[in-house]
């Protein structure tokens, strides 16, 4: 297509009507990047997916996605098997002593592991699904809390991934003068709107003063009823009767009282902080590091031979696949709508609007569409500060302002789209099934987003 038109929606949607009917994400996308591919040339179908699909997976992106995600299950993995995992969750029932206070629990875990969303995402749902099965809370909502504490607290914290991504981009589109992207991008970070609002959101929740709605509401019922919804392959057991779950998770707990050690799980968890922020925020050498310490730390307490510790990470490791798949298909999809001229189309259809009054306020709505859509918060935007920017400028609008609404539009879409990033690995670590987690969360998600909207407007 030399011009963007309409028809650029058309392979969103798809998406999003597959996804919700079959309920397979990896399925859907691949639906959608063929039916995009129809329209911009029905005859080369095969050869601009085989291209595209070769593009993709020799981008470094996914490259350090697949070894940040897959090393990610290797070391969940040898926290399960020695016992370390479930060792935490007993020491966290001294302090949970109710279904409300476990999700305070997993709320504030979400807020001190701001280094990166990933490694918040992973961690924290793996480390609390356990303590939050206890007391039948269900593992939508356990994702949902865990998904709202990973991008929008990595966003308003200068100190994330997302602060070194983004100030980067500031710097190479000439926002910011070189070496002052970080000073920028935290000038905007009051007006981060939505990623505020889903914190404070996402705290009301876990306080019980926002109550369960929509299809939240039906799975904390079926959850109370010890008949939770549960992802396929997930490692626990599942829970079909009241009883059947207690005895289940009473048992888990006295394997981790025989052998399971906490040091086992804090000091890795410890160690890949450390790690990460030494490394300048680089996750996939914190989790090295990690593992090249954790293995012969395990294996000094002869926990399990050698061997078994390293098949243990295998399975691990391929446990993560339908993440990484999944992600994997989100970035040839975003590949698809690039080359239909989805975000100029978008961009185009709003520009007359944007005054400077109303500029930021359509910033967010459009960003935050295009990042739904194409369930990439990074790469939109990659794209996007070159034509938003300039606009910015060229109608004198407030610079920090605008910056803080794309960044809202940002964590918008990576918590809200089903196939970002952020909302396949919150559901992969919380054991949720990944359709039923970004259906659930969405309402929660679409408040914050009305009032960050209308928060804009009043702003400017």
């Amino acid at each position: 297509m030399s011009e963007p038109t309409a028809l650029s929606l058309i392979p969103p949607i798809v998406v999003l009507v597959f996804a919700i009917w079959l309920r397979r994400p990896i399925l859907a996308l691949l639906i959608g990047a063929v039916t995009g591919l129809l329209l911009v040339d029905p005859a080369e179908v095969l050869n601009s997916f085989a291209d595209i699909s070769l593009k993709v997976m020799g981008d470094e992106t996914i490259g350090w996605l697949i070894l940040v995600c897959g090393s990610f299950g290797a070391l969940i993995a040898l926290l399960v098997r020695t016992g370390g995992a479930l060792a935490f969750g007993r020491n966290a029932m001294r302090f949970a002593k109710g279904p409300r206070s476990s999700l305070l629990m997993t709320f504030i875990l979400g807020i001190v592991i701001f280094i990166d969303d990933y490694l918040n995402a992973l961690t924290v749902g793996e480390t609390m699904k356990r303590v939050t099965d206890r007391f039948k809370i269900s593992r939508e909502m356990l994702a949902y809390i865990v998904d709202s504490t990973a991008a929008p607290v990595c966003v308003i914290v200068p100190l994330s991934t997302w602060a070194v991504f983004f100030g980067g981009l500031l710097v190479d589109n000439g926002v910011a003068a070189k070496g002052e992207g970080i000073h920028v991008y935290m000038q905007a970070i009051p007006y981060m709107l939505y990623a505020w609002l889903a914190v404070l959101m996402v705290l009301l929740v876990a306080m019980g003063i926002v109550p369960a709605i929509g299809p939240m509401r039906k799975a904390e019922r079926a959850a109370k009823a010890g008949k939770p919804a549960k992802a396929q392959g997930d490692r626990d057991e599942v829970l079909t009767s009241d009883e059947y779950a207690l005895q289940a998770i009473e048992k888990e707990f006295q394997h981790a009282d025989q052998q399971g050690k906490l040091h086992n799980f804090l000091v890795p968890m410890l160690l890949l902080v450390a790690f990460t922020v030494y490394f300048d925020i680089d996750v996939w050498k914190g989790l090295l590091a990690t593992l090249v310490i954790t293995v012969p730390y395990y294996a000094l307490q002869r926990l399990m031979p050698l061997a078994e510790m390293m098949d243990q990470m295998i399975d691990g490791f391929k446990s993560m696949l339908p993440a990484i798949g999944t992600v994997i298909a989100a970035f040839v999809f975003k590949d698809v709508c690039d080359q239909l001229m989805l975000p100029q189309y978008v961009i185009n259809v709003l520009s007359p609007y944007m005054t400077a009054q109303m500029l930021p306020a359509l910033v967010f709505a459009a960003m935050a569409i295009l990042a739904f859509a194409t369930g990439s918060s990074w790469g939109i935007f990659a794209v996007t500060i070159p034509i938003v920017m300039p606009l910015a400028k060229s109608v004198d609008a407030d610079i920090p302002l605008v910056i803080g609404a794309l960044l809202s539009a940002s964590s918008f879409g990576s918590q809200a789209c089903f196939y970002s990033d952020s909302t396949v690995l919150a559901a992969q670590g919380s054991g949720c099934n990944l359709v039923s987690h970004a259906v659930t969360q969405l309402p929660y998600a679409l408040i914050a987003a009305i009032i960050a909207f209308c928060g804009f407007i009043i702003i400017a």
